[in-house]
């Protein structure tokens, strides 16, 4: 079986954080690729926040271009209304039914995935590979993924990775500021969007 990660967020923007976590999970969970999946139309946020799905997905094309596990799928962006995780993998079970896949989330998703829309469809199509990030401890982690095995059955992987506490919300509140971002997004990024004066 072909092991498969899917990195979903909405990428406003993509971040070094992300790229740090879909490494950790290439090298620890022994994944044959990553691939980045920008969402589409997010039901859990205000849609006039989010840039388009065309923009997300050229800096996330931009981002990851330089590593040839990392890939790009559209597949949210070009669906009709708001997108939903567990169809997302129902889907590519159906499509692929000879890979395995990973969903790859940080700790504040980890410790959400239950309110989103059938969890139980979620767990039953993937392994949740799950990363601390800024303050949460691994323990809490390991006790939320015993929670979860217990009651959904879900298969639960813990990454141990440096955390990196970056956030898309305060790197739009630093460029609508005028505050420097390098070292926390890749170059590439940067650049298009200052040439496009996205966030200001």
């Amino acid at each position: 079986m072909k092991k498969t990660g899917i990195m979903g967020g909405t990428f406003n923007p993509i971040h070094n954080g992300h790229l740090m976590l879909a490494e950790a999970a290439l090298a620890q969970v022994g994944l044959d690729e990553v691939i980045f999946m920008p969402s589409g139309v997010p039901y859990m946020k205000s849609a006039a926040e989010v840039l388009s799905g065309k923009i997300r997905a050229e800096m996330t094309a931009l981002a990851i271009r330089e590593q040839p596990r990392f890939s790009l799928s559209v597949m949210e962006i070009e669906q009709n209304g708001n997108t939903y995780t567990y169809r997302t993998l129902e889907r590519l079970r159906d499509e692929h039914p000879d890979t395995e896949y990973y969903f790859i989330v940080g700790a504040d998703s980890f410790f959400h995935i239950t309110k989103w829309r059938c969890p139980e469809r979620i767990f039953a199509n993937c392994t949740v590979v799950a990363a601390a990030r800024g303050s949460t401890a691994v323990s809490d982690l390991e006790r939320q993924a015993r929670i979860l095995e217990q009651e959904y059955g879900a298969g639960i992987r813990i990454l141990r990775t440096e955390r990196v506490d970056i956030s898309s919300s305060e790197l739009r509140r630093r460029i609508a500021a005028g505050e420097p971002i390098n070292g926390k997004v890749p170059e590439s990024v940067i650049t298009y969007i200052e040439k496009r004066g996205l966030y200001r």
